[in-house]
């Protein structure tokens, strides 16, 4: 058979690419991770108190984590493709994180020289970022297998960034439970127990992506 006719036969009654495959993959991915991450929290830790939520301090946690979520996701799925384009979702990772490391600076800048390591350190930045990774294992599998089922051609960064999701998704869910006030403390140890999870991803995807 020759070239062309092969190509005929391919190409016969194959219709339009389908469209959105990567959101209708992964936007169910993140909203089981996000649960299940928030359901282990509350499970294991218990929720933050109620007159927390008069505070800035879970907003912030949550506006951060959901930033990053989501900045994530679109890296995810640009690299769910054959030919990623990654440059807009990757800046839109750095904004969320330069702002916050901005907020970080100037509450620390804000507070006198004495006290800002304790702002930094809280009471428990040793389980923070421990916590952030263990809860966001269920959304770091299930974005591995929504990025299995595209086309990845570069899977150690498709993997980290499907760990980045699941990061956080996994500190999502864990702001509910914790009673941390300082956005230094979330800047550091939220962004360590995230980048782990990322790392893991990196680690992973060449193992899980690979066709």
């Amino acid at each position: 058979m020759k070239t062309n006719d092969l190509i005929d036969l391919l190409a016969t009654g194959a219709g339009p690419a389908p469209r959105w495959v990567e959101a209708r993959r992964l936007l169910p991915i993140m909203v089981l991770g996000v649960g299940a991450s928030a359901a282990g929290a509350l499970a294991v830790f218990g929720p933050i108190p109620a007159e927390l939520f008069a505070t800035p301090a879970p907003w912030i946690k949550f506006a951060y984590a959901g930033g990053l979520a989501a900045a994530a996701a679109w890296l995810a799925a640009r690299l769910g493709r054959p030919v990623p384009r990654t440059r807009a979702p990757l800046r839109a990772l750095l904004l969320v994180l330069g702002m916050m490391g901005l907020l970080a600076t100037v509450t620390l800048l804000a507070n006198p020289a004495g006290e800002r390591l304790a702002l930094v350190l809280g009471h428990s930045w040793s389980r923070c970022p421990v916590n952030v990774l263990a809860l966001s294992l269920p959304a770091l599998a299930g974005a591995l297998w929504a990025l299995r089922g595209l086309a990845p051609t570069r899977p150690r960064a498709a993997g980290l960034a499907a760990g980045l999701l699941a990061g956080a998704l996994g500190a999502l869910g864990y702001s509910l439970a914790c009673t941390e006030l300082s956005p230094a403390f979330v800047a550091v140890w939220y962004s360590l127990g995230i980048g782990l999870a990322g790392t893991l991803g990196a680690v992973l995807g060449p193992w899980v992506l690979r066709w």
